[in-house]
């Protein structure tokens, strides 16, 4: 007698695996990661090194002799996790800082709510915030390191956020927005070109590997309430294009905010998750004891997911 076997869902399979999706991160992420290397040369090399390493050996020896199943390094899912993470740190980071934020990425972040699809925080963002609260002097040193097309004289100095916190509006007058759409050194390493940025999310909305619904959200949210902050009082708030331009909002939401682990399911919930970044990250900006808010943003909306997801559920197949 024949058996009928059903396997569980899902039925309908394509082509993509989470290797595949996150080879096309990784591609994406390169423009503004060559970038980081040229203009911050073998310092940034350095962190890239021992981020990457760092958080791919972890990975290996957790799943390997404590958690006692197959390794998932071959997924890239931890290469990601370490080229973000250098990304969002100050080239200037001691090698050994950046290797504590990896373990505390992978080590507790990832693998203790049991691996890739089931962390409830993006991995790399956490590990920001741990550096950033554990070793603020560190994530804080904006010295501009000796790249391979141009050499400075470690040069130090605030940027445009931390200029516009110390000073106010008149600190960041006569700032050229072509100038940091293109180019702007200091900050992470990963902000330094919007243009990269964009390259890369043009790239993963071509692949179809995320949906623009909460980047654009984002960038959206962020440049309304700016603007209305600029039009009530000019003279203390600055206008939206500095707002969208400084910072890590173009890094954060392109390649942090739209995890598929950490982000909502649906497209309406994609847009509520990023409105609700957007208005974070304004108002910690305006109003918190940081210059910066798109990692805590990020952060406190990755923990509203579950209940983002419980009200804008998808809709079952077949179901009208």
């Amino acid at each position: 007698m024949n058996k009928l076997l059903v396997s569980p869902s899902p039925h309908i399979h394509t082509k993509a695996s989470t290797r595949s999706l996150m080879l096309d991160v990784v591609i994406a992420m390169l423009p503004a990661t060559v970038v980081s290397v040229l203009f911050y040369g073998w310092a940034e090399l350095l962190l890239l090194a021992v981020s990457v390493v760092s958080c791919v050996a972890l990975e290996y020896l957790v799943t390997k002799f404590l958690l006692r199943r197959p390794s998932t390094v071959g997924d890239l899912s931890a290469v990601v996790t370490g080229i973000l993470l250098a990304l969002n740190v100050p080239p200037a980071c001691p090698w050994w800082v950046i290797l504590i934020g990896a373990v505390f990425a992978i080590g507790v972040t990832k693998l203790t709510f049991g691996g890739i699809g089931q962390n409830l925080f993006n991995p790399a963002i956490a590990g920001r915030v741990f550096l950033l609260v554990s070793f603020p002097a560190y994530m804080t040193d904006w010295t501009v390191t000796n790249g391979f097309i141009h050499a400075t004289d470690a040069i130090s100095g605030p940027t445009l956020l931390g200029a516009y916190a110390e000073g106010g509006v008149e600190a960041i007058e006569g700032v050229n927005y072509l100038h940091t759409l293109f180019l702007n050194i200091g900050g992470s390493a990963g902000e330094i070109s919007a243009i990269a940025l964009l390259a890369g999310f043009v790239y993963l909305l071509a692949r179809k590997v995320i949906r623009p619904h909460i980047t654009l959200s984002i960038w959206f949210t962020v440049a309304a309430i700016s603007l209305i902050f600029w039009l009530a009082n000019p003279a203390k708030y600055p206008d939206p294009i500095f707002a969208l331009l400084s910072g890590g909002v173009l890094l954060g939401s392109i390649f942090m905010a739209t995890d598929y682990v950490t982000s909502p399911m649906s497209d309406k919930g994609g847009i509520i998750f990023g409105v609700g970044i957007g208005v974070l990250t304004v108002l910690i900006r305006y109003c918190g004891a940081y210059p910066e808010g798109v990692s805590f943003a990020i952060l406190i909306m990755n923990s509203v997911v579950p209940l983002i997801n419980k009200f804008c559920h998808q809709k079952k197949y077949g179901r009208k």
